[in-house]
């Protein structure tokens, strides 16, 4: 007789902080490429290209939540070269430690039994709320204190203003044509 199937549940950046990030990066480097002298526009491009690639990869970082344990990570196409996650089982957690931060915030690092080490616990993930719910199930740890490192509104902020930096950008673009 076999064992069943893990329920695997995977939990991505959240999406208002992926894309508010990934356009803050247009917005900001789109412009380098055109203002530059001609003759360095073509490695400004390059650059833009690269530098996308990099936010993409530094934005891709996932959570996966499973009967055995917690596991975090980027996807393969960047994990060779990004080389940061984690993994430990739910008999190793022993709970949460709270840290605040400069900002004024609190971030929660993940303690192990008898390691002495600790693991941030990713707070910008999507469907926050039922992550949090696994991780207190599964790994028997309280996480009614976690909430995310910063309210969702100063992201919708930021991509607004990203937002009106392109769009003054473009504005800019069909003046000069």
């Amino acid at each position: 007789m076999s064992a069943p199937p893990l329920e695997r549940h995977r939990y991505g950046m959240a999406p208002v902080i992926r894309f508010t990030l990934l356009a803050l990066y247009v917005a900001l480097v789109l412009p380098l490429p055109l203002l530059a002298p001609t003759d360095l526009r073509p490695w400004l491009w390059v650059a833009l290209v690269v530098g996308w690639l990099v936010v993409m990869a530094l934005t891709s970082e996932a959570v996966i939540v499973d009967d055995e344990g917690l596991e975090v990570g980027h996807p393969r196409w960047c994990a060779w070269w990004i080389r940061r996650g984690w993994t430990l089982s739910w008999s190793q957690v022993e709970g949460l430690t709270p840290v605040a931060t400069s900002q004024g915030g609190r971030v929660f690092y993940v303690r192990t039994r008898g390691e002495g080490r600790s693991w941030l616990l990713p707070q910008r993930v999507e469907r926050f709320e039922e992550f949090l719910a696994r991780v207190q199930a599964l790994g028997g740890v309280d996480t009614s204190a976690v909430g995310r490192i910063s309210p969702p509104w100063t992201y919708q902020l930021l991509a607004g203003m990203s937002a009106l930096m392109l769009l003054a950008e473009v504005a800019w673009l069909v003046a000069l044509s």
